[in-house]
């Protein structure tokens, strides 16, 4: 479904919204290089859409941009107050795949669950968990936030620094995400969650 995925981030304008902001702020690739340790092949991608940017990274040039998450998320013309999701709202075709970082493939595609409402301190996704084979470069982390999970169906494994916690429909687990983590989802098929992360800063 790669038409779809582009056409929700084209929906998001995530790129272009870096990018804008980037230049409003007279910031240089190289500049916002240094301020969010991303390269600046990486970001130049993500500004021209051609890389579909990881939580983590949109949290690292959030702060390098000095906004919230949310920003990237939101329709700037929309001051609402609150966003009702229904549940035929969640298409399968708008789900955002988790791109490839350092040539690893983020075994989860996500989906905004607050997309349009602004200023607001949580972000929270449905995700889906791809069943596969774990290895330690499907640790990540983002400092100075934390984020709360529940099982919706499935298995999962949370590999959480030295520890791996089996989970499945009905746990849940709040976490320092500073720490290195991640997930795998085991037994048969895939795993479904509700997330929500919180950025301190």
């Amino acid at each position: 479904m790669p038409t779809d995925i582009k056409a929700q981030i084209k929906e998001f304008r995530i790129g272009e919204k870096i990018r804008a902001l980037r230049q409003q702020k007279r910031l240089t690739l190289q500049e916002l290089s240094e301020l969010t340790t991303l390269s600046k092949p990486l970001l130049s991608q993500i500004e021209n859409q051609q890389v579909i940017p990881p939580l983590a990274t949109l949290l690292k040039i959030a702060r390098g941009l000095k906004v919230d998450i949310h920003f990237f998320f939101a329709d700037a013309a929309n001051s609402q107050k609150y966003v009702l999701t229904r549940r035929e709202d969640v298409r399968e075709d708008e789900k955002v795949q988790r791109p490839v970082a350092s040539q690893t493939s983020r075994p989860y595609a996500y989906h905004s669950l607050a997309q349009g409402l602004r200023h607001k301190h949580m972000e929270p996704f449905l995700v889906e968990f791809e069943n596969r084979e774990w290895d330690d470069s499907l640790f990540f982390k983002h400092d100075g936030d934390e984020e709360f999970i529940y099982i919706i169906s499935g298995e999962l494994d949370f590999h959480y620094n030295n520890e791996v916690l089996r989970m499945r429909g009905g746990d849940s687990i709040y976490y320092d995400s500073s720490q290195p983590h991640g997930w795998v989802a085991v037994g048969d098929g895939n795993a479904r969650a509700v997330a929500v992360m919180y950025a301190k800063e």
